[in-house]
């Protein structure tokens, strides 16, 4: 079945205005490589993932919310995987709780340059440090909320139960884990075409058929999806006695994980 792009009114996330357009996969350069978080794709992080992840913006605006709603007085909250502080802002945006500190990290510097000066306007009412290192060398502890914001997708799978262990081990009772994933399907239909939808959503939003083909490959390597139902059965084993999938879009899922 094929499906053809046609108009429609997205809903984006309000890009800092000092972001340049996604346009790197127009390169003539055929052999790019692999994915990699760099200064390039820093520079315009905001505007490519606001136009790459269906829903994005409703994701990031309940991150908000429930950071109102769960994190509690004198605890942590960490945002692993913070690129350039996006979901890092909607708590800070929303945060009711008393002497509670946010821990933004990841592996970028070039994210987490981005990431210092986008919070910067909340540094004299919160406590806030923003890390770069590898999520899987930071200690959790005295969490109330933590979010993992299509992070875990680019974790070693060997790594993912280990990491995921480590999150429980240091959250308080009462605490979220906020799971947002790229996942696949076991049936190879539906695969397909939650697949093809979220191809056409991104021409919608301006990519290329070559943009698309071109970044697929590169992430091929870097990007490992599971299915909902892995997710969901990790998260059992790593401590969480109730997970809840309260968001999907097409091949796209956020999960609520609670203490």
């Amino acid at each position: 079945m094929l499906i053809k792009a046609g108009r429609i009114n997205l809903i984006i996330i309000d890009i800092d205005y000092r972001m340049k357009r996604d346009d790197i996969f127009l390169s003539k350069d055929p052999n790019m490589g692999d994915f990699v978080f760099d200064e390039t794709v820093a520079s315009v992080f905001d505007d490519m993932i606001s136009r790459s992840v269906p829903g994005y913006a409703s994701i990031v605006a309940m991150i908000g919310l429930l950071a109102g709603k769960y994190i509690q007085d004198n605890t942590n909250c960490y945002d692993l995987g913070a690129s350039t502080g996006i979901a890092s802002k909607a708590v800070l945006e929303n945060l009711k709780a008393k002497n509670s500190s946010l821990i933004a990290v990841d592996s970028s510097k070039a994210m987490t340059e981005l990431c210092k000066a986008k919070l910067s306007v909340f540094s004299d009412k919160n406590v806030i440090n923003i890390v770069t290192d590898d999520i899987c060398n930071i200690h959790i502890g005295n969490a109330s909320m933590v979010i993992l914001n299509l992070t875990l997708q680019f974790i070693s799978p060997d790594s993912r139960l280990k990491l995921l262990k480590k999150i429980y081990k240091g959250m308080k009772p009462g605490g979220i884990l906020l799971l947002s994933e790229k996942v696949k399907f076991k049936d190879k239909n539906e695969d397909m075409l939650q697949t093809e939808l979220y191809h056409v959503f991104k021409e919608l939003n301006g990519y290329s058929k070559l943009e698309i083909s071109r970044k697929r490959t590169a992430l091929e390597n870097v990007l490992v999806s599971d299915t909902i139902d892995t997710h969901i059965k990790r998260l059992k084993r790593s401590g969480f006695k109730k997970t809840y999938k309260w968001f999907q879009c097409f091949n796209f899922v956020s999960l609520l994980a609670m203490k």
